[in-house]
């Protein structure tokens, strides 16, 4: 075979890593043996100490001889350059070849000393697998050396070439003990699959005894790098993501039955230093937290979409949430107000396989729906599978357990992890509460640690987003108080602003708004975060503000709050100003709403001012504010409205640019100020514009009154 195809074949056998093209083509001969000689010598001092506990046997053997290569480098180092200027070219490409070997070589061996331990047991195979094809490598390199070319010294010739012998002979070894040990890994996950929870002294035996996992830091960082894993692989990973995710599971579950809180405990004596946030109007509360992704959440539900299909006018819903919303008789597009043409549903099936993918990267369970959807096979492997469930459940009642009688950093951290849980979809937010957490995270909501605190909030917001959980929260006696407590008086920003998330997301149920209002400080509290408090914070206050202002008898109640005031300041916040106007539109449908906003000296000029530079919902938000308010804040407050500066000019733009619904409302104000008597206020040709807009407004015109909201989309948040 020709040295050139030989050389071709070994490079083809190499991973497809971009470092396999380092080989350092300029070096002079001298410089190049100097080099390898340098990198084995330091290979073979970094790791002939190492005591690798996995993969022990190839590790020692791949050392051994990367020190036989040590020893034939340094004696041509050593006998001068003179003998170096005659090496045949083969023997040169042979090296630049080892070179790359070498580099390959400190990768599997810092792998196998750095990675966890239970990564390296999961990929056992794989990387006994890396150790043959080095030593495979080797073999090739070696026969194809002109070693006859090459002056060495019988001692060194003949280590060469015992080298030469042993890796042609050399197979693919598993190591049996470690085997085992992955083989009762797998048994631990089948158990749990099964409904069945592992005996404490054979997870004891094997964590401990077998694995030298003996803390609780040692069970959370092999968490996280299992985890770590599934995010980078992105899902191109054996075992499957879905398998991983039930190791993840069972590990953390391990962590409290075997270690419980000890060492966390001191960890918080000295604090709880959270990393920055990544973004202001981020819905996090620390870089390690999940955010379910706006586009993947229903926007009627605001929970993630099992099943999203798609409507006549191209929004995407979850089917069983906008299937709902038609057979209550409804015939518009929830979020744009547009008329249905048809009520046939059609499935995004992409959007459907990105949710999967997006589940399973993040170890977050995924539901399917009930389908004989010819398609839901070939989903159903990327699926999690049901034994990371079990074990979830089972960490959760041990977490529950510490809740109600551990100590105070024990409750601290279990309202952590239980909040953790419970953003992962609302199977365990379901079995989290059926096992009894709310009444325990309410007492913690009291509690004078603001880690406890914050924790305990953030998890009754995450167990809030399952319907079921909101009725729970809500009849808890004192719960609903307690809220309001930690959102007027919370012991960190993070914790008034998730309070205040939390009753956005009680108050999706029509019922709980009045409910919210009514409880004393709540309106109060959350029109003083909308004015004073972060960018996230304002979020969060503007809309359980605009929940709460869909409810009619709540609008006196906002009035006494100030939050009208509030809301009317937020015009100018770019952030806020669209759920801002919102909120206004629906407060002005009532008589004394309208007064209220009337006198509010911005109002006029804010909602003005959003017409011209507003977002297109902004705008259809602020032209219905004015058009009620002129409906029903009598002539003064029409008055107001035609007198404010370049509206008419907004208008026209927007009957021509503007959304469905916002070309509605203009056509409708148009027709207010045709019918004023006041010749000034016709506005030249506005009526061309109405003319273009009238037909489609016809029998629609006074629909708005009627809408149960203004059309919105907020998503509830998972911190």
């Amino acid at each position: 075979m020709a040295t050139a195809a030989i050389f071709s074949s070994l490079r083809r056998r190499r991973s497809p890593s971009l470092d396999a093209f380092l080989a350092p083509v300029d070096l002079t001969e001298v410089t190049l043996v100097q080099t390898l000689a340098a990198i084995s010598s330091e290979l073979v001092s970094s790791f002939s100490n190492n005591v690798f506990f996995f993969q022990r046997r190839n590790s020692r053997s791949l050392i051994r001889k990367i020190e036989i290569f040590v020893v034939f480098l340094e004696y041509l180092r050593d006998s001068g350059s003179g003998s170096m200027s005659s090496l045949p070219s083969t023997a040169i490409l042979c090296f630049k070849e080892l070179y790359l070997l070498l580099y390959r070589s400190k990768i599997v061996l810092d792998y196998c000393a750095q990675s966890s331990k239970l990564w390296l047991l999961l990929q056992n195979h794989s990387i006994s697998g890396h150790f043959h094809d080095l030593n495979q490598e080797i073999s090739t390199l070696l026969d194809v050396f002109p070693i006859n070319d090459v002056q060495l010294s019988d001692d060194v010739r003949e280590q060469v070439e015992l080298l030469q012998k042993q890796a042609r002979k050399a197979k693919l070894y598993v190591d049996k003990g470690d085997e085992n040990l992955r083989v009762r890994f797998f048994s631990f996950l089948n158990e749990f699959e099964n409904g069945s929870i592992p005996n404490h002294v054979d997870l004891r035996l094997f964590f401990v005894e077998r694995l030298g996992i003996r803390d609780a830091k040692s069970c959370r960082c092999e968490i996280e790098f299992l985890e770590e894993q599934i995010v980078n692989h992105e899902g191109d990973i054996e075992p499957t993501a879905s398998v991983l995710n039930g190791f993840v599971a069972i590990t953390r579950y391990c962590r409290f039955l075997l270690f419980g809180f000890e060492e966390d405990e001191v960890q918080l004596a000295f604090g709880n230093q959270k990393k920055p946030r990544k973004g202001l109007i981020t819905r996090e509360i620390a870089d390690t937290f999940l955010t379910i992704p706006k586009d993947f959440c229903c926007p009627i539900s605001l929970d993630l979409m099992r099943d999203p299909v798609i409507i006549s006018t191209g929004q995407t819903y979850d089917r069983s949430s906008i299937t709902r919303w038609m057979e209550e008789g409804h015939c518009t597009c929830p979020k744009t107000g547009q008329m249905l043409i048809h009520t046939r549903l059609v499935p995004n099936r992409a959007l459907r396989n990105l949710i999967i993918q997006w589940c399973t990267a993040h170890g977050i369970p995924y539901d399917p729906p009930e389908t004989t959807d010819a398609s839901a096979e070939s989903f159903a492997a990327a699926l999690p599978i049901k034994a990371a469930t079990e074990a979830n459940r089972a960490t959760a009642s041990l977490l529950i357990q510490h809740l109600a009688n551990g100590s105070k950093g024990a409750q601290t951290i279990a309202a952590r992890e239980i909040r953790l849980l419970a953003k992962t979809g609302k199977e365990n937010r379901a079995f989290i509460a059926e096992a009894g957490a709310i009444p325990h995270l309410r007492m913690l909501l009291s509690s004078s640690n603001p880690v406890a605190q914050e924790n305990s909030v953030t998890a009754m917001l995450n167990l809030s987003i399952y319907d079921k959980n909101k009725s729970r929260i809500m009849d808890e006696e004192g719960c609903l108080r307690s809220i309001v407590e930690v959102l007027r008086l919370g012991l960190t920003t993070e914790a008034r602003e998730n309070a205040a998330a939390t009753l956005f997301s009680l108050s999706a149920v029509h019922d709980y708004k009045k409910r919210i209002a009514d409880e004393g400080g709540a309106v109060e509290a959350l029109a003083g975060l909308l004015r004073v408090g972060t960018p996230r914070g304002k979020k969060d206050a503007v809309t359980a503000l605009f929940n709460l202002s869909t409810h009619t008898e709540n609008c006196a109640r906002m009035i006494e709050a100030r939050a009208v005031t509030a809301l009317v300041g937020a015009l100018g916040n770019e952030g806020v100003a669209e759920e801002a106007a919102g909120a206004l539109a629906l407060i002005v449908r009532q008589p004394i709403g309208a007064e209220a906003v009337g006198k509010e000296e911005m109002a006029v000029a804010g909602l003005v001012a959003m017409m011209r530079c507003g977002t297109p919902r902004g705008k259809e938000n602020a032209v219905a504010a004015l058009l009620e308010l002129c409906r029903s804040g009598g002539s003064a407050a029409t008055e107001r409205v035609l007198k404010a500066p370049s509206l008419a000019g907004l208008l026209q733009t927007l009957l021509f640019t503007g959304t469905k619904r916002a070309r509605r409302k203009a056509a409708s104000l148009a027709r207010v100020f045709q019918r004023c008597e006041n010749p000034p206020l016709h506005f030249g040709g506005l009526g061309v514009g109405y003319a273009f807009a009238g037909n489609s407004t016809t029998n629609r015109d006074s629909s708005f009154a009627n809408d149960v909201s203004v059309p919105m989309s907020i998503s509830v948040p998972v911190l």
